[in-house]
């Protein structure tokens, strides 16, 4: 289990506070109850890796080149983590790791392919990165509290 952390706790709910008064009072932040949740696990998921000691370098990474996005990308000591983040109401029937098939997987390593074509590395040279994808599953029960499991090295 990771060590409390009171600046990310600090950081965390001050975070939900701000968006909570973003979704009050601005009318152009309209989401639907899926974006809403969508975006609470996302940053709840956000978090989790943070605690876990993971170092995020890019959130919703997009490419102009290829559709779609990384919800997270991170170090996870010597090894770039891309991951997929996959939230669901807490009663859903299905894990919400199963919504990540062979096409997203597939549409995932392209775009971690050109995340690593961008990092700096020597002029004449690829950039050599060990990557892995994981997949976070987000439950969200009715109080806002959140069910996080990780995946890691995961495969569909």
């Amino acid at each position: 289990m990771a060590r409390p952390r009171p600046m990310l706790a600090l950081m965390e709910g001050s975070l939900t506070l701000l968006e909570r008064v973003q979704d009050r009072w601005s009318p152009l932040s309209l989401r639907t109850p899926d974006e809403q949740r969508g975006v609470i696990g996302e940053r709840a998921a956000y978090f989790y890796l943070r605690r876990l000691g993971y170092v995020v370098v890019a959130r919703e990474w997009t490419t102009s080149t290829l559709p779609g996005d990384v919800d997270l990308i991170a170090w996870d000591g010597g090894t770039l983590v891309f991951v997929e983040v996959k939230t669901r109401e807490a009663s859903g029937a299905f894990a919400a790791e199963l919504s990540v098939d062979d096409d997203k997987m597939e549409a995932l390593q392209h775009l971690a392919d050109a995340y690593v074509r961008q990092l700096p590395h020597p002029p004449g040279e690829s950039a050599t990165v060990r990557t892995r994808f994981d997949v976070m599953s987000v439950y969200m029960s009715d109080n806002g509290k959140a069910d996080i499991r990780l995946m890691r090295d995961f495969s569909s």
